[in-house]
Formats: C-alpha cells, structure tokens, sequence
C-alpha cells in the first residue's frame, strides 16, 4: 500500500481517526496531507476579535483582559467569564461547572493563547461557551514546553476544524504524517513544471502546513492550484475526447427544410447575437459527436403588437388583428410584400413608446426597434433594452427612429374633388366644422394627392415661422391628420396646444415635399433636422418615455421580404426575433426528433403554446391544413388524459411528431422516440445529471445536448470555467423592467422592521396594486421536520443549555403558508382579500386562484415557491419573503422577479430572524445589493462554493476543490486547460505520464467516473 493511502487510524489512532473521518472526511494520509491550512497566525500577531463571523467554529488568537468568576442560582452555581481582547474588539468567552477549574488557573490576564470555539450571541455580545484552548506563552517551568517551542519563530497554521477537533490538534495531527509527503507522487509534467516555475509537490506539501515564510506559502498555493487544476482539466480533456469517439449522428442543415420555412416566416430578423449563437449550435450539430452546449440568457419569443396597432398596408392602415397570410403590407423602404405568417401570442404586457413628436407606438416589452444613438450608427434594440438605457450622458432622450420611405396608398374610395381645394377648405375653415377631418379617401391616397391636401391645409392656415412651417389653432382631430399628412411624406410634424382643444402644428417635410405651393414662401423655409439632435439626412424621432399601460391580446407577423420589417401607427419603422427552436427545427429536418424538457407543467405549456404559435401550420406536419414541409408539435405533461397521454407516445415512437415539450414524464421508461437527435434543457438547475442522463439515454445513439438556463448556479458557473460545458451567452437578459427595491427585514432583532412591512403591503394594496407573501412550507404536513423544536420556546430542558439565536431560528420548523394566511387574516392584513396558493392543491383550484390573482380579485397571495415560474401578474408590487434565509440566492432571484413586471415599482422585502453577523445574513444582504442574476450567481458561488465539479454534488460540501476557487483563479483554470488539452491529443492514453494517471484515479473514483460517462 502506498504511503499516502495509508489509513489514518494506524498512524493516529482509533478515537482521532474517526473524528477526522466522521466530522471533515479524512480517511487516509493523502487525505490530511491536502487538508490544507485556512490562514496563518503570525507570532505576536492578534487576530481581529471584530471580524468573528457568527455561528461559525474559529480560532483566534488573543490575549487574557480579565478573567472573574461569577455566581448564580443563588450562589449554587458558578461560571467563568474570560476578556480576550486584541486591540480591534473584545471577545467574551464562559465556562460553567466544574469545567472552569482549568482555564481559571491558566487564563490569567495578560496571558496569550489559542481559542477554539463556535461564535454565538449572549446578551447582545459575542461569546466563545467552553471554547478549547492552547496557550501560546507558558514559561520554561510550565508543561508543554514543546508546544511553545513548536510555534516559535514560524507561522501558525489554521486550519479549517470542526468542534470536535480544534485546529491544533488537527496541525498535531499533521505533524505525524508530514514525513510521509516524501512518498506524494508528483502529477505535473516536468517540463510543464519547470516552464511555469512550479515548486515539487513534495516541497510544496512541506512549504503549506510548515512555511517557514510568506514566500513558502505563496509557492504552495501556486503549485497545489497548479495540481488541482490541471488534473481537473485532464479529467476533462479525456472527457471531452472521449465524446468525440461516440457515434452521434451529425445532424447537418438542410435546405429548403422546415427551418428554411420557419425562417422565412420569421417576423423579424436575427440580432448578431442570435446569429452567432446559432451558428455555433449548428456547427456543433454536424459533427459526428454529441454537442454539450449551455445557453445562458433569456430567449424571448414576443416581438408582437397589440391586435388594435395599426399596420401600413397600400390602402391605408389596417389594425394588426385584421392581418392574415396573403395581406400585402408596406415594408420600411417603400416596397410592398405580402404577409406570410401570423403568430397569435395571447395577452401581453403591452408597453407604450412616447416619440418626440407626440405620437405613439405601443408593442410588447420583446418588440424590436431599429433605433440609432447620437453619433452611433443604426441598432436593433428590444424595447426592454430601449428601457433599460433610454437616457444618455446629460439625460437627453438618447435613441431615435427613423421614418419609413413615402409611399403611394389608394384606398380604392373616389377623389371627386381637387386635393388642394379640399385642403384649403378644412384650413380655412370654409364650409367645415371644428370636428372636421381630411377624409380618408385623401388621406389613403397617392403622394402627390397627399401633398395637395397638406399644401392646401398649410397655405389657408399656415405660414413661415422663424424658419419653420406652423399651423395656427387648428382643432384636435384636424391637427391629428395634418401631423398624419407630414409623417406619411417622410417629415416631423410637433403638436402644441394653445387653448380649447386646439393645437399649433409645426410643420417640417424633406426638400422634395415643401409645404407652401408658394415657392417663395416654400424657399424661406430651411428642413433638415430641426429640434432633432440626431441630424443627418431625414426627420428622426426621439424616443422620449416608454410606460406600461397594461396587458392586452397581442400578435406579430412576417413578410415575406428580406428586411422582415414593416410600418407601424404614425408611419414608424419597426423590425419585428431565437435560438434553441431553430436547433430543433434543423434537427427535424435531418430527420431527427427534438425534446424540450421543462422544470413545470406551467412552462411546458407556455413553450408548447409559444412554439406551436410561432410557427403555425409548420407545427400541424400530416394534418389538414398543415403545411407539406410541417411537423407535429407534442406535449407530454404528467396531468394528461388518458388518451391524450396515448396519442402522444403514439405520434412520438412512430416519429410523426418532430418536438415534444413536456416534463419530467419525458423521462418515464415508457416513452420511447424514432430518433431523438436533441434534448434542450430549460430551467436546467431544476434538473438532476441522473434525468438529464435519462432522457438522454432514450436516443439510439447519443443525442445533442442543449441546456438553458436564465439564472445560472453555482455549479453551472464553475462547469462552465473548467469546460465541462461549451458555451454560448445571449445578453438580452431581463434588464430594464420597473426598479425593484430589495430590503432584508430583520424580525428578530427589530420586530417593528416586520410590522412596518405589512404597512407597506397595505399601502400598496390601497394604491390599487398587489402583493405575494413567500412562505419555505406548506404546512398541512402531520410532523414538522426531523429534529426540528415543536414550539419557539424549545424542550423543557432549553434554557438549561444556552441556545445562540441563530441556533434557535435554524431549528425550528420553516414558517409555513397556511400558517402565515391564518395569522396575516386576523391581523395585520385583515380586511385584505388573501389567498393561498401551494403545489399540493387541486389543478382547478390553483388555476382559479391565480386567474382571480390575475384579474385583480385578490390582494394578497401567499404561496410557497410555486410562484417561481411561470407566473405573470404585471400589477403585483410588493413580495415579502418569509424566512428568506430558508431560500438559495439563485431562487430569490427567480422569486423576486415576479414584481416589477408592470409600470410601478417593486418591493422585495427579505424577513429573517438570524442575526445580523451570520452568513445567512450576508447572503441576503447581497441579494439585496444587486439585480444583476450574473452577479448574484458569483456571490452565490463564492460562498457556497462551485460543488464536486466531478460529481453530482449541487453545493461546496462534497466540494473537490481544497485550493483553488472557481472565481479567483480563472486564468490559471483556463491556462491549465489549454495545456490539458494540448497533452491529451497527443497522448490520450496517458501513457508516457504514469503519475498522472495514478493522480486521475484518485480524483477520478467509481462515482466520479460514472458521473463523467453520463456528463
């Protein structure tokens, strides 16, 4: 047996062994070798008493204050209370019984030592109970005259403990097997070590549990991060290789397929980040290995208008409702094209954009606009980025639109009288009435009819004004069709209000369209960009303010024209566009079938509802009316009927249908497909690598792999840095909503905190707004968790043994819905309309719940996570979430997007009963510093660590890195990535690197190896 995987027990002993084994799974001699020391304490350095995190075992050293012996219980009972100070705080530690004999006699003031102990709170202070201790100043005379010198002239390592082992005894423990790192075999190259300066790894086990210098721990660290890293990466090298041997059938585009079809329906065109991203999923798609590909960002699938927007059509404007295939549309440039896809999308957030002009435009928060910034050329913007960035520098609107190119319209009514003449009457008002309008068989008209009737408005009621054109006191619905006139010829028209309902009009057209038949008058006039700020050649306009005006029926539509754009209300431009349905369509047509999996039913509806919408009669492949190069769209939930369920399975086996969409009921063993070639994962931390591998495994030979995630996790961020996942990034994340305020509640410490935010429920709710309560539980369960205190007061026994408050909020149970709807009811909430919504009620019920939600016919819902997804109420403001600490970063994230959705505001308020120097607090503090999911995924990172990044641990328990940290050491993860794969292409067997390979058994273990097979 080698020296390093000796057991610890022969070497340390029975009682110590175990503890290492039970507490910090420690089994061998390698094992406690790369038990690395947490810091260093320098002798005659104090550690700072001020930073002592709560709740966690530590080690400080400090130095005796005081030291008094307290009685109570009448004097029956007795305690030691000890100072430690170390000039930044204080520090009280107490020892009870006849436990304080000891430490009265050998913590006497003035005295330094070493202190082991979990930091709790007594009495608003901080304390160590019966904390272990080492003194670290005994006399020549004193016992442990070894100890002394043990520590003397060298750094002292701390090392991460446990409270049955202190960090001394732990270095003891080191101390016996140090000897043995002569026999560690070294993984790393020699020419790789030798080229980056990299100490031996016997050296450097030496140098990090007995540095003689701050020099010898940096060589350390820079090896052993060296060691972990590279072996990591050669893991995943062979890994990755290893895929390219499997027999996946390369799944190349075919032309004039059903995604040729989809694309040319498209309503709008593919941003560059769309493009690129799908370009490198349909490279990884023709190869002859299985794609493994994470998709991080939002893929939105709206880009739809209101069904009463109007479209520019050659006869005039049609509202968008009226749209169908064959209707002939006006596109941006001046050309005609025909509609060619019509994709209902339901109800909306419908958002309205305000131009400079007064006009209006109102689309979906997805909606595209080809807009442009002060000195920047034209961009495809969503109106939610337009949103989020809509002011510049000096807080001048910052983007503009420009107008569509004039056009001729005839809407097939007759023009008996001459346009100028009609003209002229409305503007003198001759014959007309106040309400008067230009008729719509001149306003649906030729250019240069257009141009008459607006020549003949200008000349009776208008005139030059210091170098503009203006339109004096003309009546409401008149100025509206005058400014109509000037847009629809490729000008700005401004409306100002005098008095009464009337308004001025300034006028400003393109040179070839001047509004004077005077050509004197016509001459006076400079054009150009006047009150744009953009200049340039035509009328821009500003986008001054975007609002929320509420939800509504909506839809958007394709033309069959390369620009895929076309001309909204007021003559705008508008451009109406995804990534993963595409991956699927080219799957199909290569003769494969594609699988969505997604974490609820509620989702898999909503993706099945949205694909099937968006390609419409290409999703009814082998039905009536379905198109010839068409597939089936299925969905597979576990809530079916019976028939519907068999229907499914049905068209899925016999290969009918090209995409299911469904849930974890994909994975069921009776579910079997023609040939699945793709499995896209959304939502993917929802999923287990056991499911993933599941539905993976129904493929007959490998399929491709796509995985999607909104909200990346811990483990997904460090797969990612070590390459586990290729990766693709769409930055269209959710930005730019409404502003959610995000506040932790501290209930325990400051309960008039909480009562205050019940106030601020009710102040929303009488703003006409609405509000969600989270709870972690149900609470219709018959016992509360194992181990968990029936009562906030505890056992009988409770106050016997002093109980920090954090340890009292962690053992009792979750805070439950039905207890927290009870107790908001009868008071603070009462006269509230409130409502429980949980995953274990019936269908019908929880439909009914959010439809009444929905429809403003509640206040309140409290409700477990249920909520997370899939759950749109644009008028919801306020989100309290009940024992926040309860909840991962990553989830209150998710939670905390359902407010803010609409035109108000959100609040997010985080209630917690743990104490305000605890990690949990801290935790929540930074979900409340920041919006940003990305950062939020790094701070969740950083405390929890990346996982086993070689296994199926979701946190940094089981955690495989000793280390290195995913965050702060990325430029060495991926440097030793590149030299991984440089050496296992030339060497895959590993052949000529034998102590690599015996470093690789170890990392790799029968679990580990599996886990990496399934990937």
């Amino acid at each position: 047996m080698a020296a390093l995987d000796e057991p610890l027990k022969k070497i340390l002993g029975g009682t110590t062994a175990k503890v290492l084994a039970e507490h910090l799974d420690l089994h061998t001699v390698g094992d406690l070798l790369h038990h690395y020391p947490r810091r260093y304490a320098e002798r005659g350095e104090l550690t700072r008493l001020a930073d002592l995190p709560l709740d966690e075992h530590v080690t400080v050293v400090a130095q005796v204050a005081d030291a008094r012996v307290l009685k109570f219980n009448g004097g029956r009972g007795q305690r030691l209370e000890v100072t430690l100070t170390d000039g930044s705080g204080r520090l009280r530690l107490v020892f009870f019984g006849k436990g304080i004999h000891k430490p009265h006699k050998d913590l006497l003031p003035g005295r330094r030592a070493m202190f082991a102990g979990k930091v709790s709170v007594f009495n608003h202070k901080l304390q160590l109970a019966h904390p272990e201790y080492e003194l670290l100043d005994r006399t020549a005379d004193d016992d442990g005259d070894d100890a002394v010198s043990a520590f003397a002239n060298q750094l002292m390592p701390i090392y991460p403990a446990c409270q049955q082992m202190a960090s001394w005894k732990i270095a003891k423990a080191v101390d016996a097997v140090l000897p043995s790192a002569q026999d560690a075999v070294d993984p790393l190259p020699e020419a790789l070590r030798e080229g980056r300066a990299l100490v031996p790894l016997t050296e450097a086990l030496l140098k990090i549990h007995r540095p003689a210098s701050k020099a010898d721990i940096a060589d350390a660290r820079a090896r052993l991060k060296w060691d972990e890293a590279f072996v990591l990466q050669v893991a995943l090298a062979r890994r990755r290789r290893a895929e390219t041997q499997l027999p996946a059938v390369a799944r190349t585009l075919v032309k004039d397929g059903i995604l040729d079809a989809f694309d040319a329906k498209l309503p709008f065109t593919l941003t560059d980040g769309q493009q690129k991203v799908s370009q490198e999923i349909f490279d990884d798609l023709a190869t002859e290995h299985p794609m493994h590909r994470l998709l991080q960002g939002e893929v939105g699938s709206g880009k739809a208008q209101p069904l009463d927007a109007l479209v520019l059509t050659p006869r005039g404007f049609r509202p968008m409702g009226e749209m169908a295939v064959g209707t002939e549309v006006v596109v941006p440039s001046g050309e005609l094209a025909a509609v060619d896809g019509v994709f209902p999308q339901g109800e909306r957030e419908v958002w309205r954009l305000m131009l400079s002009d007064g006009s209006a435009v109102e689309c979906d928060d997805e909606h595209l606009w080809i807009a442009a910034a002060r000195g920047t050329g034209e961009r495809v913007l969503t109106t939610r980025e337009l949103r989020a960035d809509l002011l510049g520098a000096d807080g001048r609107p910052k983007w503009s639109i420009a107008p569509a190119t004039p056009v001729d319209l005839d809407g097939g009514e007759a023009r008996p009288l001459d346009p100028y003449e009609v003209g002229q009457a409305l503007g003198d008002g001759s014959g007309a009435r106040p309400a008067d309008r230009v008729p719509a068989a001149y306003r649906n008209a030729p250019l240069k009819d257009r141009l008459a009737v607006l020549q003949g408005l200008m000349d009776a009621g208008g005139g030059p004004a210091g170098g503009a054109a203006v339109f004096r006191e003309a009546a409401g619905p008149l100025a509206d069709d005058l400014a109509w006139l000037v847009r629809s010829l490729g000008g700005g028209a401004r409306l100002q209000p005098v008095y009464g309902g009337a308004y001025d009009v300034s006028v400003a057209l393109p040179d070839e369209y001047p509004p004077f038949r005077d050509p004197a008058r016509a001459h006076a006039l400079t054009y150009g960009s006047d009150g744009h700020p953009e200049g340039g050649p035509g009328f821009r306009r500003t986008i001054q303010a975007i609002e929320f005006i509420g939800r509504k029926p909506v839809q958007c539509i394709s033309v069959a024209h390369p620009d895929h754009a076309y001309v909204t209300d007021h003559f705008t431009v508008t451009h109406n566009t995804m990534v993963a349905l595409r991956a699927m369509l080219g799957v199909v047509d290569s003769g494969g079938q594609a699988a969505m999996l997604a974490p609820t039913e509620v989702l898999a509806q909503q993706h099945h509802r949205s694909i099937t919408e968006m390609m419409g009669e290409l999703a009814e492949g082998g039905m009536l009316g379905g198109a010839e190069r068409g597939t089936k769209v299925v969905l597979l939930t576990g809530s079916m009927g019976a028939a519907a369920r068999r229907q499914a399975l049905l068209d899925l086996v016999t290969g009918e249908a090209g995409i299911v969409v469904g849930t974890h009921a994909l994975i069921e063993d009776k579910v079997q497909f023609h040939d699945l070639g793709l499995v896209v994962v959304d939502e993917q931390h929802r999923f287990g690598v056991e499911q993933r591998d599941a539905l993976r495994g129904k493929g007959k030979q490998p399929p491709h792999l796509l995985v999607m995630t909104a909200t990346p996790i811990p483990r997904t961020v460090a797969m990612t840095v070590f390459g586990d996942l290729e990766t693709s990034v769409l930055d269209q994340l959710p930005a730019g909503r409404s502003p959610i305020a995000s506040h932790v509640v501290p209930a325990k410490d400051k309960p008039h905190f909480l009562a205050r935010a019940w106030e601020r429920v009710r102040e929303e709710v009488a703003a006409g707004h609405q509000g969600y309560v989270v709870c972690p539980r149900i609470g219709d369960e018959e016992e509360p968790p194992k181990g968990a205190k029936k009562g906030a007061s505890g056992s009988k026994g409770a106050a016997a043994k002093e109980s920090s408050p954090e340890d009292v909020a962690e053992k009792r149970p979750p805070l439950a819905v039905l207890d927290i709807a009870e107790q908001l009811t009868t008071g603070p909430l009462d006269g509230l309309r409130v409502a429980v919504l949980h995953g274990r009620m019936a269908p019908d019920d929880k439909d009914d719940v959010m439809r009444r939600f929905a429809a403003g016919e509640l206040d309140v819902l409290v409700a477990t996570t249920v909520i997370e997804v899939g759950v749109n109420v644009p008028n919801a403001t306020a989100m309290v979430i009940m024992d926040a600490d309860r909840f991962g970063v990553s989830q209150l994230h998710q939670l905390r997007g359902r407010v803010g959705r609409g035109s108000a505001p959100g609040l997010c308020l985080l209630v917690s009963e743990m104490p305000e120097a605890s990690p949990a607090r801290a935790r929540l503090a930074a979900v409340a510093d920041t919006l940003d999911g990305f950062e939020l995924s790094r701070i969740d990172l950083e405390q929890r660590r990346e996982g086993d990044v070689l296994g199926q641990a979701q946190s940094g328990v089981r955690s495989s890195l000793r280390m290195l940290a995913v965050i702060d050491d990325e430029e060495v993860i991926a440097t030793a990535r590149d030299e991984a794969t440089e050496l296992v292409a030339a060497d895959p067997e590993l052949s000529g690197y034998p102590e690599l390979r015996i470093a690789l058994s170890a990392v790799l273990d029968d679990e580990r190896e599996q886990y990496l097979d399934k990937g």
